[in-house]
């Protein structure tokens, strides 16, 4: 019997609803401002730990997966289920790593995954945002890996992006992600994941904040919203620490508010005092939670409990006085059914004098528009430039023509056609772009060697992309095939990869460990043999003659 790929495609997704439906295990929904069980609509409560080791602990100094290691999840789930966890933060997985034995694991205890999409070295930067081809391959590449396990709550598209009143026109690239990951869950024809943002509580801008992600259109604006909260130190109440004050703040949110951290530790031990008010009646109108910042004890002084190698951990003192606080907690539940029909759409924010951001979005990267762009440039930069020259040349060639056509502005909600692309390929078109000012005359193709002449070609299909996007790229691109740079083919690697602004850290906290991860990737035989497994698995027999 001979299968087309089309035809594998189907029993592939066959087989994916054979095992979802399968599955008793409830998924967590969103209905107005809080979270529910699926199977039975009542109201879901995070009781969460941020979960991700220190880079130092391990070899591989880019990365820790916390959930590709079955060791050490059989090691820390009877720990985490003793704090009584029902949900785990981690802050960057490995796209390429197998997940299932952990996810599996956590599922036995009942413990929820939310993870964030980024990694150091691909985040949205605080300093020169952009949502970029490269960061929606990393942002789609783990939504592919973890949307099949039921018990993954959600997604962060950023953490901590927007800082202060100085790096605001940052937001509309985060919502951007946030909008099209939405998008990519829906066309991709997977189950409904909520995606949201985990914010710092900066005075000036945590209001604003708050309503510029939650307001707007369902398919915009987040589905749940995240503070890092680290106002309670030592012993407070619901009026002095600051709780009373952010209640009322975020009480007219229309999606799910809870703490994406908390846990201030300027008094030791940390006692924990503020959980018995975070799930009292007091907040549970308003907030659904928060999740302890965090398990493995590190150079910060955070942690609950301290690794002493793969099999073996020593608990700390804050171990204790957590356990004790969350182990009591027995919030009032609210019913699906109330919470879905308050639920209206917010307004976006106007008049705050710390907000610059615009409620114009970036444009969903298109992997075929940078694609159709590259092929019609005369004069691009050489394959032998490195790429940390390119920062200099962007500067002289865009000090000599306008590069509006590959510039991003979250403030006035200006962008470019090309402001996604790569930075080879957006510096290839503003050397292109003087090459033509300068009526193609070779010497301006040449920038020192940086600059070579290749042979233009324009595809019938890119004809009416170059055409809305401008000689300038000042246009506007709308109608491209596809769902995205991240619709089943790989970033323009070809084209050479996305450099500096995407790669910093800064959309990590400072009180977060991060990890990378690469691009996930099959070749025909993955598929194979994911295919084959997956059909034995259901009792199937299927012969493939390739």
């Amino acid at each position: 019997m001979i299968f087309s790929w089309k035809t594998i495609g189907a029993l592939s997704g066959a087989l994916t609803a054979v095992a979802k439906a399968a599955s008793d295990f409830p998924t967590i929904e969103v209905a107005g401002n809080k979270f529910f069980y699926s199977n039975n609509g009542s109201q879901f409560y995070i009781r969460g730990v941020a979960y991700q080791a220190d880079t130092a602990l391990t070899t591989n100094t880019s990365f820790v997966d916390p959930l590709a290691d079955k060791t050490t999840c059989q090691r820390d789930i009877p720990y985490l289920r003793e704090l009584n966890t029902n949900v785990i933060r981690v802050y960057a997985l490995d796209a390429d790593a197998d997940h299932s034995d952990c996810m599996s694991l956590l599922q036995d205890a009942g413990i929820y995954v939310i993870a964030d999409l980024s990694q150091p070295k691909l985040s949205i930067s605080t300093t020169d945002p952009e949502w970029s081809e490269a960061l929606y391959e990393r942002y789609t590449s783990v939504i592919d890996v973890m949307q099949q396990y039921d018990n993954v709550l959600g997604f962060f598209a950023g953490n901590e992006v927007i800082t202060n009143s100085s790096n605001t026109d940052a937001a509309p690239f985060v919502k951007a992600a946030i909008r099209d990951m939405k998008q990519y869950i829906k066309d991709r024809g997977y189950r409904t994941i909520p995606v949201g943002y985990s914010a710092n509580d900066d005075s000036e801008t945590r209001v604003a904040s708050a309503n510029y992600f939650a307001c707007g259109d369902e398919d915009e604006r987040a589905d749940f919203y995240g503070i890092n909260m680290y106002e309670w130190c030592g012993s407070s109440s619901f009026e002095t620490s600051g709780y009373e004050d952010r209640t009322k703040e975020f009480s007219n949110l229309t999606i799910p508010v809870f703490f994406s951290e908390y846990g201030c530790n300027t008094v030791q031990p940390r006692k924990f005092t503020d959980i018995p008010t975070l799930f009292s009646d007091e907040m549970t109108d308003v907030w659904s939670g928060g999740i302890v910042y965090m398990y493995f004890e590190e150079d910060n002084n955070y942690g609950l409990v301290s690794a002493i190698d793969d099999t073996t951990v020593s608990t700390m003192t804050d171990f204790k006085y957590y356990s004790s606080e969350i182990n009591n907690v027995s919030p009032t539940s609210a019913t699906l059914g109330s919470a879905s029909s308050t639920a209206t759409e917010l307004s976006c924010p106007t008049g705050f004098k710390y907000w610059n951001a615009s409620d114009t979005l970036p444009p969903t990267p298109e992997e075929t528009v940078c694609d159709c762009m590259t092929s019609s440039l005369s004069c691009v930069v050489s394959d032998d430039v490195d790429s940390d020259d390119y920062e200099e040349l962007f500067g002289t060639v865009c000090g000599l023509v306008n590069c509006d056509g590959i510039t991003a502005n979250g403030k006035t909600g200006k962008y470019g056609a090309y402001s996604f692309c790569s930075s080879k390929d957006m510096l290839s078109f503003a050397l292109n772009l003087y090459y033509l000012n300068q009526n193609k005359d070779s010497s301006a193709c040449n920038f020192d060697g940086s600059a070579s002449i290749q042979s233009a070609t324009t595809a019938s299909t890119c004809s009416s992309i170059l055409s809305a996007a401008g000689t300038a790229g000042t246009g506007t691109v709308t109608g491209v095939s596809g769902s995205g740079s991240g619709s089943g083919s790989t970033a323009s690697g070809s084209r050479g990869s996305s450099s500096g602004s995407s790669s910093g850290s800064s959309s990590t906290s400072s009180r977060s460990s991060s990890s990378s991860a690469a691009v996930r990737s099959y070749s025909s035989n993955s598929y194979y043999t994911i295919l084959v497994s997956g059909l034995c698995a259901v009792g199937a027999l299927v012969v493939l003659t390739m």
